[in-house]
């Protein structure tokens, strides 16, 4: 009889997949846990302190951001950090290292919660030059959770950090969540 028990075990571990048995949802997609506001902040803020290895946009973390877009050590990454932390979280979109692109007309909003993408508009360049994750927002400021940046809040930075930036510094804000499925 406990042989028989055991096999019956071994064959519904093959038919449902040892995660449907044992509880994990890893193995089957359709379990996986819908991406939330709060996994892509957890997941963002797991970042921070992450540098570039010499400052050249390099670094095997940082080449990991950049590997996720299809991108090679040496180029911007501020854009590929944003989709690889929404990729961690479950997400199929956002997954561009153009930071333009994380911003369309149709997911843009004037209301950003946390966890959705904020854009810098550089003049000289006429284009949004910089992204990154709302944290939260306190009163007039931002606070982010962005790559590629750095303590005086660059575009060209070395690593992740958490930046307060005035609200009238941010040209857009995209809520990816909205409509996107796992």
């Amino acid at each position: 009889m406990a042989t028989v028990k055991f096999l019956l075990c071994l064959f519904c571990a093959a038919v449902i997949g040892w995660s449907g048995l044992f509880g994990s949802r890893v193995l089957n997609p359709e379990l996986r846990v819908q991406p939330t506001r709060q996994l892509i902040l957890q997941v963002a803020e797991s970042q921070l302190g992450i540098h570039e290895a010499t400052g050249h946009n390099d670094g095997e973390v940082v080449e990991r951001y950049l590997l996720y877009t299809g991108n090679t050590k040496g180029d911007p990454w501020c854009a590929s950090f944003v989709s690889w932390v929404y990729g961690q979280a479950g997400c199929r979109q956002p997954r561009t290292a153009w930071s333009p692109s994380l911003l369309p007309l149709s997911k843009r909003t004037s209301n950003p919660e946390p966890a959705d993408v904020f854009g810098v508009y550089f003049p000289g360049l006429k284009r949004i030059a910089h992204c990154g994750i709302v944290k939260m927002q306190r009163g007039s400021w931002i606070i982010t959770v962005e790559g590629n940046t750095n303590v005086a809040g660059s575009r060209e930075g070395d690593g992740v950090y958490s930046k307060y930036r005035h609200i009238r510094t941010i040209k857009y804000f995209a809520s990816w969540l909205k409509g996107n499925k796992s």
